[in-house]
């Protein structure tokens, strides 16, 4: 099943590209990248927007910089692999990955 607008919070969000567009925090405003990592309450995103990388995208030691992102609290703007940009509120992405991509609405053998 292909990645839409309507199935995004069913879908496995790690290899995305995100963008965070409105936070709580406002240190988190505008933070980009791509997913790497999710929790239940938490997206790690590699961020493109640190000023203190080399232009390889890397810290200085080689790693990539992930910040961990409250999912509560923030709006997401993904890029689904179509191109299409899609704003979803986190507090729809609260919970574990596996049970998130498991819920894929109402069937008779449920």
């Amino acid at each position: 099943m292909p990645v839409t607008p309507a199935s995004l919070v069913r879908h496995e969000l790690v290899g995305l590209e995100v963008s965070v567009v409105a936070a709580s925090n406002p240190d988190l405003l505008e933070a980009q990248g791509e997913v790497v990592l999710e929790t239940t309450n938490t997206v790690g995103i590699t961020r493109t927007d640190a000023g203190t990388e080399s232009a390889a995208g890397d810290d200085a030691d080689g790693s990539d910089r992930v910040s961990h992102v409250p999912k509560d609290g923030t709006t997401f703007a993904f890029t689904l692999p179509s191109g299409e940009l899609v704003e979803v509120e986190g507090r729809r992405l609260v919970g574990r990955p596996a049970r998130r991509t498991e819920n894929t609405g109402a069937h008779t053998w449920r």
